[in-house]
């Protein structure tokens, strides 16, 4: 049973819940390793094809929680360096998780939620929303979102928002591409629903599982490197039971059911 994170699939969807409403969500070590544990969850589900990140209350996530960073002052490097390996992981396992995840946020995405929105695949935003990473304000440093940011928005816009610290609205958020859609709040749980279920309909889970895999692995290769990576991948793909249950209907003109 966990305490901050509720978890659910229905329609084939696995809902991840940021709970603690009160405390805007803010992230301490119990959450972040729960929240690693439902993804983790969401992974391994059979039931579930697409993974929405949502939260409860006004805010979507306000970043790392006050007590907690008052608690790092104390720490030792190397349980500094620990606690920093568990969001690296969290990180780490939602951009590389083998399923489509969204973000549904309904409220400020902040420093480390920001974060949260930014390395899931698809984020949808009601227009009232802030994003921003305020760290270098506090002394801090954005360090581990940095690596993804910049793969998703380039350098530049990246200098700007790490550098500055200054909040942007969710408009300006889509047209740095920090996000995809802004989205009025009471469409928002629909809107993201109607998104998730045409990737269900349409789309082999099989494929989207590799093409994730390839965009996150391939950025790093040369050319060539990349093209080989990509014919290996590709052969890969020709043998998986979704391509060939979908090569299948295509030639006997049948609709196909994923």
């Amino acid at each position: 049973m966990m305490k901050y994170v509720a978890y659910e699939v229905k329609d084939r969807l696995a809902y991840i819940t940021l709970d603690r409403a009160e405390k805007r969500n803010a992230l301490n070590a119990e959450m972040v390793q729960e929240l690693t544990q439902a993804f983790e969850m969401a992974d391994q589900d059979d039931a579930a094809k697409v993974v929405i990140l949502r939260a409860n209350g006004k805010a979507f996530c306000a970043g790392a929680d006050l007590a907690y960073i008052q608690d790092l002052q104390n720490f030792t490097f190397e349980e500094n360096l620990h606690d920093s390996q568990q969001l690296r992981t969290l990180f780490y396992k939602i951009y590389t998780l083998s399923k489509v995840v969204i973000a549904q946020v309904q409220g400020h995405a902040l420093a480390g939620g920001c974060g949260l929105a930014a390395v899931c695949d698809f984020s949808f935003s009601v227009p009232e929303a802030k994003f921003g990473y305020t760290e270098v304000r506090i002394g801090f440093i954005p360090a581990l979102v940095k690596v993804f940011l910049v793969r998703k928005i380039g350098e530049m816009r990246a200098k700007f928002l790490l550098l500055t610290g200054e909040l942007i609205n969710a408009e300006r958020a889509a047209q740095m591409e920090l996000i995809n859609e802004v989205v009025p709040a009471e469409d928002l749980a629909g809107r993201v629903y109607d998104f998730a279920q045409n990737l269900c309909r349409q789309n082999s889970g099989q494929s989207m599982a590799l093409t994730k895999r390839m965009i996150a692995e391939v950025q790093n290769k040369s050319l060539e490197e990349g093209l080989d990576y990509a014919a290996e991948m590709n052969a890969e793909a020709r043998g998986t039971t979704d391509c060939q249950k979908g090569i299948a209907a295509f030639l006997n003109k049948e609709p196909i059911e994923w």
